[in-house]
This record gives structure tokens, sequence and C-alpha cells, in this order.
């Protein structure tokens, strides 16, 4: 290249430059003392406190560098969940993971699938590999299996799937993540996102383990982040076929997983009731804020999260009532980057803080 054709700065690859960076849940509201933070559907307890000992007790080792294999986690992850230690795999947060995914199995000229209302990290994580992400029409806020299959093209090599998913709270049934797999071509990878796998009740649901035991191209993806309490923590998993695992393990930070961090996952796994306690609340307190909103005349969509969809109507009054809860200190999600305006995605707080939402709103709907 000619020297005097050269760019005057380094550039970026262009499609680097298409990405709209991830907008995390608020934390902070100016000229506010308390605030209450339901944008980021932590959980509701904060970390289990063995997590809590675990990770005071590493403060003397952080010199050391941690397992870069995660071992005694995985094994402790393979004994909680009937797993093979040997197909999982850790990141941090399963974000690395979804990243690693893009970037081994698409890239440039390739096309990704993915649920119009889907996690915006399978958009962000796609388009920076230089792949085409395709953003499927949903069906009343839930995957439409038939649309899935049928935007396949030849160039198709990764289809993701959060059940339940986020934001919409929609779950997907078992038979219909079967029929899914069966239609897509055999060589397109299946990423289930699973994060929120421990708030589901339903008794036919499976987070992924059925369809990754049963061939050779479905991944199954968990996080530590919503119901063990870890979000602050980033630590993720993924169980899947063997030479899918291989892959990531040959990409993936040689030490990925930091040392406090595998401490603490594995005291979380250990906490003696923490997962039953932690869904019979969020069952309870969703389902009561959910019918106490419904009752003012706020639609919910129906969630099997740590979360739901407020609905109101139109992005102007979602934005009011938005503006109106953090008057009141309380932070909620606004959907506006997902694609939906006129919703206010509300994480399952303590009753407390549900009960604030609902006291909030309430005044809202009588006076603004």
């Amino acid at each position: 290249m000619n020297e005097m054709s050269r760019p005057a700065a380094p550039q970026p690859r262009a499609e680097v430059l298409t990405i709209e960076a991830y907008k995390a849940g608020g934390s902070k509201i100016e000229g506010v003392n308390r605030i209450v933070k339901l944008s980021s559907n932590e959980g509701a307890f904060g970390p289990p406190k063995a997590a809590q000992e675990a990770y005071l007790k590493i403060a003397a080792n952080l010199h050391r560098y941690p397992d870069g294999g995660s071992l005694e986690l995985r094994q402790a992850i393979g004994a909680r969940f009937g797993l093979d230690p040997e197909r999982l795999v850790c990141g941090t947060g399963s974000d690395e993971l979804i990243q690693h995914l893009c970037h081994i199995y698409a890239g440039p000229g390739t096309d990704i699938l993915m649920s119009m209302h889907g996690f915006t990290m399978y958009q962000i994580s796609g388009t920076y590999a230089g792949a085409r992400v395709i953003q499927v029409p949903e069906r009343n806020l839930t995957c439409d299996v038939d649309a899935m299959i049928a935007a396949v093209t030849p160039e198709t090599r990764l289809v993701f799937i959060a059940n339940p998913n986020n934001p919409t709270g929609s779950l997907l049934a078992q038979s219909e993540v079967e029929r899914l797999r069966a239609g897509l071509p055999a060589d397109i990878l299946l990423v289930l996102d699973a994060a929120y796998a421990e708030y589901v009740t339903e008794a036919d649901y499976d987070a992924g383990v059925k369809l990754v035991d049963a061939g050779e191209n479905t991944i199954m993806l968990r996080t530590f982040s919503k119901v063990f309490g870890l979000g602050g923590m980033r630590v993720g998993w993924g169980y899947g076929p063997a030479a899918v695992i291989d892959a990531l393990n040959r990409v993936r930070g040689v030490f990925n997983v930091n040392l406090a961090a595998q401490a603490a996952a594995v005291a979380a796994l250990a906490e003696p009731g923490w997962v039953e306690a932690s869904v019979a609340h969020n069952v309870q307190w969703r389902d009561w804020l959910m019918a106490a909103l419904n009752t003012i005349g706020i639609k919910t969509w129906p969630s099997h999260g740590n979360f739901f969809l407020a609905d109101f109507g139109t992005a102007e009054r979602s934005a009011a009532a938005n503006a109106y809860l953090m008057s009141r200190g309380l932070i909620v999600r606004a959907m506006n980057s997902y694609g939906l305006p006129q919703t206010l995605r509300i994480t399952v707080g303590t009753e407390e803080e549900c009960r604030m939402v609902a006291a909030a709103l309430g005044d809202f709907v009588t006076h603004a």
C-alpha cells in the first residue's frame, strides 16, 4: 500500500462500528438516597452466605493464579446436576462462551439466527465475529419455531434460543425445542441459553441436557449470576458435545474464571436450600406483583424468570412510568433497546421491594 493512501489512524473493522454497545441496567439516581435496583435480574437475596465466606477466605491467596481448567468447579457442577465434568466448560459469565461460539462456528459470510427479542449479546457477539445476525419475528413475544426454521439459509451456522427468554420471560415448551432441533440441519449448532433455568417450575421443562445428550450439535449454557446471586463474580458454564467443549477450551481465556469466583461458585452450589427458597419466593412475589399491576390496569406478560414485562401500551406512557418510579428511588429496565419501548422489565426483588413497586405504580396510575 502506498504510504500516502494509508489512514491517519488505526481503523476498526467496519462491522464493529455498527454495534450498539450493551446497556446494563441502571444503578444510580442523582439526588436520591435510597436506591432499589430492579433492573438487572439479580437474585433477590444477594449471594449465599457460604459463597461470601469462601470469597473472604481466598483473600490471602490472591497472588496465586486460578486453576485454568476450573476443575473443582466443574466437578461440583457435575455432581450437582448429574453431568460429566469432562463435557463442561466454565467462562467469565456465559457472555464469554457466547462470544467464543460465534467466533468458532460463524464469521464472515455466515448467518446466525436469534429470536426478535432475544438477549442482546447474541447480536453483539455475532456481529463482532463478522457474521450476519438475523432476528426472526416472534409470536406473542415467544420464539416462533416455524419462522426460525424457515429463516435457515445455506449460510446458517448457529441458532441462539434463550429459554426462558430474556427480556420477555416467555418459555418454549420442550416439544417445541425438540421440534426446532429436528427442523435444523445437523451442521447447525443450537445454543440453548438457560440462564434462568432454576426459576422454571413446569414439570416437563428441560434446560438442554436431553438435546445435548441426544447428538453432537446442541450446547446448553448456564450461569451463576441469577439464582445463585453471583452476578458480580462473572461465572458461567456450558455443557455440550465433547468436540464443542474441546473447541471452546482451545480459545477461551487461560485463566478466565478467577480464583475468588471459582471458590464462591463451588460454595454457592453447596448452600443448603438456597435454590428452593429463592424459587419459592420468586413464584410467590412475581405472581403477586403481576396480579397487583393487572388489577390497576397495567398489562403484564407471562414470565418464567425472576422478572416480567409490564406493558404500558405506548412508549410515552412507559417512559413516564419509568420516570415516576425513578423519582421514588426504584430502578427498573426500559426496553427501548430490545424493540419494546412500551414496556418496562421489572426484576422480582424482596417482599418489601415488590410492595414498593406496586404502591408506586398505583400512585402513577392514579395521579399521572
